[in-house]
C-alpha cells in the first residue's frame, strides 16, 4: 500500500471555480448531431426533434457551455445553409470529414437545443473559407435585436429574441495543414484581429477566442502563439489549447499520467501570452480556453479505410471508453481546475457518440460511458474556490513523462462543503490518503465515492450501462480523515462541518 497525504487550507486559494470549465462540444461530425442530439422520429423526440433522453443526460452531465459547430467542420461551413424552412436547405459536401451535410439542424436549432439543455452557446466562425463579412453577418443574425435584414430574418425564422451568444471562437485550428483554409501564423493573426475588431464594432462586450496551436507537438507550437497574439492581443480575451490523449503500446502508466502533458501545455501557453503582454505593455491578461480536450484513440481513426462516397452522419470516432480512460479524464479535469487562475473556459470534445461521454443507438437507447462520471461529479461538486493541494505522494517512473506522483488531486471549497478530487494512478497498489484539515476547523467526511473496477478495461454498454459507475467508498476513517483509494481510480471526498 502507498501512503500519501495532502493539506487543505482556505489560504491556498487559486481562483474561483469557473463554471465554463465544464463545457462540451457539438460538431457536425459523425453521429454527434444526427441520431445524437437530434433525431426526429425517435421515441423520445420532442417537438423540435431533439432526443429527450440525450437532453436529460446532458443536464445530468452538468455541461455549462457548448461549442458549435466545429471543429474542423466550421472551416468550410456556410451558416446560412442551416436556417429557414428545412425543405429549402441545401445539402453540402463536408470536406473536413468527407461526408454530406444535410443542414437539417442549424444555428436556430442549436440555440433552441442549448436553452433546453441549460447550456451557454459558444459559437465558432469560419475563418478558413470565409472572413470578416461572414463573421459580422452571423453575429448580426444572432445578437442584434431587430431592425436589420439579418436580425429580422432570424425573427421571421421563428426566433423573436436574439440568441445573445457572448463567446465566439475566431476559427478553428488554423495552424493545422489538414484545416480547410490553413494559414500561417501571421496570415491568421491579421485576419483574426480584423475580424475581432469588426465584431466588437457591433458588440464591444463579446468574449473572443483566438486560435492557439492545435497541439503542443505541432512544429510551430510556441512561435504560433507568439505571432498570433502579437497581432490580436488587444482584441481577444482567450487563446485556445487543444489536446487529446490515448494509451500507446500498452503503456498504461504513462497514459494515466497524461495530465502532466496538459499541465506543461498550459504553462507554456500562459508564459507565451504573458511575454507578449510584457512586450506590448498591456494591462489585461489573455487567458486560456482549453476548448478541445479528451481521450481520443486517434491511432484507430488514422488507420481506418477512407469513405468511398459521401455518407450522411456515418459512425465516426465512436471510441468505447473503459475505466482507465475515465481515470485519465479525471486527471485532466483535476489539471484544468488546478489552473483555474488562467484556464477560464474548457470544452470536452465531444458530447454524444463522437468520442463522447454519452452514447446512443439510432432509434434506440442512450447510456453513460465511463468518462461521463468524472465530468458529471466535478461539474456537480466543484464550487466556490479552487484550493491548491500539493500531495505528498510516492513517485512512479513513466516512459513518457519520467517520474510522476502516484496521487493527483485538487480541492474546492464553498460555504458548506470542501470537496477533494483525487486520482490514484498506481496500476497495482492502493493509496491510503490522509487529509490534513486543521485549517478548516472541525469537519468530517460526509461522502466518499470511487470509480474503479477489477478490470481496468471494463466498459459500459447499452446492455450493461452501469458496469463502471461511482460507488460509495467503504474504506473511510476519521480523526484524522483517511480514505483508501484503490488502484486506477477516480475519487470524490466530501467534507462538511
Amino acid at each position: 500500500m502507498h501512503q500519501a497525504s495532502l493539506t487543505i487550507d482556505p489560504a491556498f486559494r487559486v481562483a474561483p471555480v469557473r463554471r465554463r470549465t465544464f463545457g462540451t462540444f457539438v460538431e457536425h461530425l459523425g453521429r454527434c448531431v444526427y441520431t445524437g442530439i437530434y433525431e426526429p422520429g425517435h421515441p423520445t423526440a420532442d417537438e423540435d426533434g431533439f432526443r429527450r433522453d440525450v437532453l436529460e443526460l446532458t443536464r445530468e452531465l452538468g455541461a455549462s457551455t457548448a461549442r458549435y459547430p466545429g471543429g474542423n467542420f466550421v472551416s468550410g461551413y456556410r451558416w446560412e445553409d442551416g436556417i429557414g424552412p428545412a425543405a429549402g436547405r441545401p445539402a453540402r459536401l463536408d470536406l473536413a470529414w468527407h461526408c454530406t451535410e444535410p443542414n437539417l439542424f442549424g444555428l436556430d436549432e442549436f440555440a433552441r437545443w442549448a436553452r433546453k439543455a441549460g447550456v451557454e452557446p459558444m459559437m465558432a466562425v469560419n475563418l478558413g473559407t470565409r472572413g470578416v463579412q461572414e463573421a459580422l453577418d452571423v453575429l448580426e443574425y444572432c445578437n442584434v435585436e431587430s431592425g436589420t435584414r439579418l436580425s429580422d430574418l432570424r425573427i421571421a425564422n421563428g426566433a423573436k429574441d436574439p440568441h445573445g451568444i457572448r463567446m465566439w471562437c475566431l476559427g478553428n485550428e488554423m495552424d493545422g495543414p489538414w484545416q480547410i483554409g490553413h494559414k500561417t501564423a501571421h496570415e491568421y493573426g491579421r485576419l483574426a484581429a480584423e475580424t475581432a475588431r469588426a465584431m466588437r464594432m457591433i458588440d464591444p462586450d463579446l468574449e473572443l477566442v483566438a486560435c492557439g496551436s492545435s497541439g503542443s507537438s505541432m512544429p510551430t507550437f510556441g512561435s504560433w502563439e507568439a505571432t498570433v497574439l502579437a497581432e490580436t492581443y488587444e482584441h481577444v480575451d482567450h487563446i485556445s489549447c487543444h489536446a487529446y490523449y490515448e494509451e500507446k503500446d500498452g503503456d498504461l502508466g504513462s497514459f494515466l499520467a497524461c495530465a502532466t502533458d496538459m499541465e506543461n501545455f498550459i504553462a507554456s501557453v500562459v508564459a507565451t501570452a504573458d511575454h507578449v503582454r510584457a512586450k506590448l505593455r498591456a494591462a489585461k491578461r489573455v487567458n486560456v480556453s482549453f476548448d478541445e480536450w479528451n481521450v481520443w484513440y486517434q491511432s484507430r481513426f488514422a488507420s481506418r479505410e477512407p469513405f468511398r462516397d459521401w455518407p450522411v452522419a456515418p459512425p465516426l470516432l465512436e471510441d468505447r471508453y473503459h475505466l482507465a480512460d475515465a481515470v485519465a479524464v479525471g486527471g485532466l479535469l483535476i489539471t484544468l481546475l488546478r489552473n483555474s487562475d488562467r484556464v477560464t473556459a474548457a470544452c470536452q470534445a465531444q458530447l454524444v457518440n463522437v468520442i463522447g461521454p454519452i452514447m446512443t443507438e439510432p432509434g434506440g437507447r442512450a447510456w453513460r460511458q465511463t468518462i461521463f462520471h468524472p465530468f458529471a461529479q466535478a461539474a456537480r461538486y466543484a464550487s466556490g474556490d479552487v484550493l491548491r493541494v500539493e500531495p505528498v505522494s510516492p513517485l512512479y517512473d513513466t516512459a513518457e513523462f519520467g517520474e510522476v506522483p502516484v496521487l493527483h488531486a485538487v480541492a474546492t471549497r464553498d460555504d458548506q462543503h470542501t470537496t477533494v478530487f483525487a486520482v490514484n494512478r498506481s496500476t497495482d497498489r492502493p493509496v491510503e490518503l490522509t487529509l490534513d484539515t486543521r485549517a478548516l476547523g472541525t469537519v468530517r467526511v460526509v461522502e466518499a465515492t470511487t470509480l474503479t473496477d477489477d478490470d481496468v478495461y471494463a466498459a459500459n454498454t447499452a446492455d450493461a450501462p452501469d458496469r463502471v459507475t461511482p460507488r460509495p467508498n467503504p474504506d473511510v476513517q476519521t480523526g484524522p480523515a483517511r480514505v483508501l483509494l484503490p488502484p486506477v481510480s477516480w475519487n470524490v471526498i466530501r467534507l462538511a462541518r
